[in-house]
């Protein structure tokens, strides 16, 4: 049985869309027939709202009828310095004015070693000033060699362990990079507690732990990933969230609008057929 997955179960992150203005992204989206975006602080202009204030791109959001998913994201989460408080505090501001429901929360990802105890902390220390924000905190684990938290599982039990109301980004080019994903999954990654899958493929053959954002792409039926089959079975354990394509690769500095929403078109069929 194949799973079908539902527009209104998609959503769009602003990565695709590098040379897109707000506008236009939200307006390609909503000509989709989607209704869902994620919008990001690493984009060309350098702020997550483009400079235009987060008054305006909330007013964008209503006018093409459209949900702001997640703003991607706080780095590093678990190195909890002075200023990455202060970003924190920037992001969830900019959060709760442009509407979005939740803030990424990235790990430290350059080899040097966090302990579970350093990541439980700082996830205490985050939770209350998410709640003063009104804002859903999402850990995404990296699966890269070099992540100082790669595993699905481990995520979930630390936030439980610091008792934070957070939940999990399942991302299915980070899955793959983990090799030990597979025995997350049989140990028990409860689905309940995964906020948001981000989802990309690969086609490049280079050795898996090797690959780097670079290769991520849309999805196909060469998906070196399996994304489609990760997705079925999520929905197989009853997951009934939202799945965001994140595609990183910088083939799309080249896209048009016209290549853009051909692709998000074709990896929506493939995902259902």
């Amino acid at each position: 049985m194949t799973y079908k997955i539902s527009n209104d179960r998609l959503c769009v992150n602003r990565k695709i869309a590098p040379n897109l203005s707000v506008d236009e992204f939200f307006s390609l989206v909503k000509s989709l027939g989607l209704n869902k975006v994620e919008i990001r602080n690493d984009m060309k202009s350098g702020s997550v709202t483009d400079g235009l204030g987060g008054e305006k791109i909330r007013d964008l959001a209503r006018q093409y009828s459209l949900l702001i998913e997640t703003i991607n994201a706080v780095y590093p989460f678990n190195l909890l310095t002075d200023e990455v408080l202060e970003k924190t505090r920037g992001l969830l501001n900019d959060a709760r004015e442009t509407g979005a429901k939740a803030l990424v929360l990235c790990p430290l990802n350059d080899g040097s070693d966090i302990s579970n105890e350093q990541t439980v902390a700082a996830l205490k220390t985050l939770a209350p000033l998410f709640a003063e924000y009104g804002v859903q905190g999402l850990v995404e684990p990296l699966g890269f060699p070099q992540s100082s938290l790669r595993s699905a599982a481990l995520a979930q039990q630390l936030i439980k362990q610091a008792g934070a109301p957070f939940k999990i980004v399942l991302d299915t080019f980070h899955h793959h990079l983990y090799e030990g994903a597979e025995q997350d999954f049989a140990g028990g990654v409860d689905v309940n507690n995964i906020g948001l899958v981000h989802l990309s493929g690969v086609t490049d053959t280079r050795p898996t732990a090797a690959l780097t954002d670079e290769e991520r792409i849309m999805l196909s039926a060469e998906d070196l990933l399996k994304s489609r089959q990760q997705v079925q079975r999520l929905e197989e354990m009853g997951y009934t969230g939202i799945y965001a394509f994140e595609p990183f690769s910088s083939v799309m500095d080249a896209w048009s609008e016209e290549d853009i929403a051909r692709e998000i078109r074709t990896s929506i069929d493939y995902l259902n057929h």
